[in-house]
Formats: structure tokens, sequence, C-alpha cells
């Protein structure tokens, strides 16, 4: 008995859940089909720039409410796959962004299809029930208000008189037997047709793999560039300076009896060159990886960065806990880049640092008020950041309008110990 009436509720469940998304998804989806071409029409005018990342930003909630009753009312898990769009970026980049994005191009084909089959699909479970409810009601007189002294067909019976509403009646026990079957399933096919539409499994794997193929590229030309200069530094630098003073020795050596006060201007030039080198190398280790850094984390390191700074610079760190090192050794070289490109180039005369971690994300924003005009191109500082932080799936974002400011935002998804 309880599971016949749970049966009896899930088929009621299903009928109103269907009838609530075929209400809600005809005219919200003709909204937006209407919205986003006259939205994307307007681009060129610049107006499109302001409402298309709010237009599909609805179609993406809307798409996103689908998924989650998907998954709440029928188990059917529909996977999204939208490239992130950091904070503070300005109208066109974000603009572009979002259309540049294969899962937004699945979304707007989602609308057409969810106004028509899914609008049918959504709408059948709650006709394949309430229709033999009617049908039920025909014996007990309804079918009198229906005929007015005519006939009235219920489905393929004619309904003119008391005998011919029993029987369809009869028709309606037969069709409410076969909603009990089929009325939860229905709302599953809904979803399912959705996912199909929305949840493109083989876009998302492609995608995935060239943005990994890109990243880990990068990532060894990057660290191929980086050997060769730790090695051009070596050999420019300290090699050098080690020769000379190995040379310094040699001849020290020799003068020490018969000339001792040259002997003794060559040990002032070698304690200098041995200093110099020494120098010369911890500025290398630094390179690699500095030791604040190592030691004190990623708060303390980029405060370090801003003291060396040759402007004024504010720091702001709100870190619960440390990234694994190699996130935290990637987001400070990326924020010594961008703040070496601020100080050389921005003519700015102050720069604001701002550090956070929230919903599972590094947060990184370099603020100048310099000139403005900043860009990721290629042969930029912030182009080979940008390459930085893409081996760790992290993203920049650059707002840097003609007079200023320039604001960098950097992202890197991570988890803090």
């Amino acid at each position: 008995m309880n599971s016949e009436k749970k049966s009896l509720r899930e088929v009621v469940l299903a009928a109103v859940r269907g009838l609530v998304l075929a209400l809600i998804s005809l005219p919200f989806g003709i909204a937006f089909l209407v919205l986003v071409p006259l939205s994307l029409a307007f681009i060129p005018l610049g107006v499109g720039v302001v409402t298309t990342p709010a237009v599909l930003t609805g179609v993406r909630a809307l798409a996103d409410v689908r998924r989650r009753l998907a998954a709440e009312w029928c188990g059917v898990r529909i996977p999204a796959a939208y490239r992130p769009i950091p904070r503070g970026t300005n109208p066109w980049t974000r603009t572009f962004t979002m259309l540049g994005d294969p899962q937004t191009w699945r979304d707007v084909r989602w609308l057409p299809v969810d106004t028509t089959a899914g609008f049918l699909t959504a709408l059948l479970p709650a006709v394949l029930l309430f229709f033999p409810v009617e049908g039920l009601m025909l014996p007990f007189g309804l079918w009198r208000a229906y005929t007015h002294g005519g006939t009235y067909w219920y489905a393929f019976v004619p309904v003119s008189g008391e005998a011919s509403a029993i029987g369809a009646g009869v028709l309606a026990l037969v069709l409410l037997g076969v909603a009990r079957r089929l009325t939860p399933r229905l709302l599953t096919v809904h979803f399912r047709l959705t996912r199909t539409v929305l949840g493109n499994g083989d876009s998302e794997l492609a995608e995935r793999v060239r943005v990994l193929t890109e990243t880990r590229r990068d990532a060894v030309d990057t660290s191929a560039a980086e050997l060769r200069r730790i090695e051009r530094d070596l050999h420019d630098g300290a090699q050098a300076r080690l020769v000379a003073m190995g040379m310094d020795l040699g001849t020290i050596e020799m003068l020490l009896d018969k000339d001792p006060a040259r002997a003794r201007q060559l040990l002032a030039r070698a304690r200098r060159n041995s200093v110099d080198a020494l120098e010369e190398l911890r500025d290398l280790v630094r390179g690699i990886h500095p030791p604040v850094l190592a030691e004190r984390g990623l708060g303390d390191a980029v405060r370090a960065l801003a003291l060396r700074l040759p402007l004024p610079a504010e720091v702001v760190v709100e870190l619960p806990g440390r990234a694994d090192a190699p996130v935290e050794s990637a987001a400070y070289f990326a924020v010594s880049e961008v703040l070496t490109n601020a100080a050389k180039h921005s003519g700015a005369d102050r720069i604001w640092i701002d550090l956070h971690h929230t919903d599972g994300r590094l947060r990184i924003t370099v603020t100048d008020n310099g000139r403005g005009g900043a860009a990721v191109g290629a042969g930029s500082g912030l182009a080979g950041v940008e390459k930085r932080l893409g081996t760790f799936d992290g993203v920049l974002a650059v707002s840097s309008p003609a007079g200023g400011p320039t604001m960098v935002t950097m992202e890197l998804p991570c988890v803090l110990s």
C-alpha cells in the first residue's frame, strides 16, 4: 500500500513538475530567442557590448536552473564547461570571452530546442495524467457540461450520453494506467533531451584537451627558456668572475715575494670579485625560487617584492593558509612580472596589490594609477604571465583604458592548506 501511494505521488509530482517546466521554458525561451540576436546585432554600435554579457548571463542562468532541476528531480547530470571570466574585466573583453566560449553557443542552440521539443516533452507528462482525470469525471455528469445536446469527443470516443460517458471513463482508466507507468519516464526524457544539447561531452573533452595541450606546451617552452637564462647568467656573471678571481690568485702567488704591494692590490680585487660573484649567485637562486617564498609564503614574498619597488606600494593579504609550492611560485613570478612592467612603463606614482582566496580560487589584483594602455599581446610581459598562469588553469584579465588606471587581475584555482 505504501509503495502504491509513493508511486502515485511520483506520478503526480512528475506531472506537476513537467507543467511548471513547460510554463517556464516557453516565455523565457522565446524572450531570449529575441534578445540574443538583437543584442549581437547591436555590438558594432557599441550598445551590444553592454547588453550581450547581460543577455548571455541570463541564458546561462536559465540553463543552470535546468541543470540543477535535472539533477534534483531525475538524477540526470548535465555537465557545464564554461570558461572562467575574471572579475573586473572591461565590457569588450567580457563580451568576446563569452562569445568565444563553446558552452555559450550550446546554451544558445538549446533555446529553440527547449521552446519546441523541450516544451512538448515537459508538457506531455502533465497531459498524460490530467487528461485521464478529465475522462474519469465524465460519467459523473461532466459530459452534460461538455455536450450541450451535441457530441463531445474524448480521444476517439464520442460522448453524447451516460452510456458513452461510461465508455470514456473506462478509456480514461486505461490511460491512467499508462500514465502511471510513463509519466516519470517522460520527464526523464525531457532532461535527457536537454543534456543532449547542453552537455556535449565530446566538445567539452576536446576543449579540455586543447587547453591542456596548449598550456603544457607553454610550460615546456617556459622551462627551457628559464634554463637557458640560468645558463647564460652563470656563464656571463658568476662564472666569469670566478675565472677572473682564479687568474688573480695565480698572479698573486707569483708576486708574493717579488712585488708584495701589487699582490695586495690583486688580493683586494679578488675579494671584490668573490663578493660580487656571491651576490650574483644569490640573485640567481632568488630568481629560481626566493627563500622568503619557501620560508614565509606568498603574502610575505609579495610584500618583499613591494619593498624593492622604486615607488610606494600598498599590499593587502587575506590568505588563511598556503597553496602548493608550484602554485605559489607561479603566482609570485606572475606578480613580480606585473610589478616590473608597472614600475617601468606605467608612469605611476603608486601601486596597490591585493591577495585573497575565495571559492577555491587565489585572486591577485595589481592596480596602478599610471597612464594606462597596457594590453596582453605577443612580445609583452603580460603574455608571458598569461602563459605561466595557464599552466595551472589560471586566467589573466587586464583593464587599462587610456589615461589609466590599470588593473591586472590574476586567478588561480587552488586549495590552501
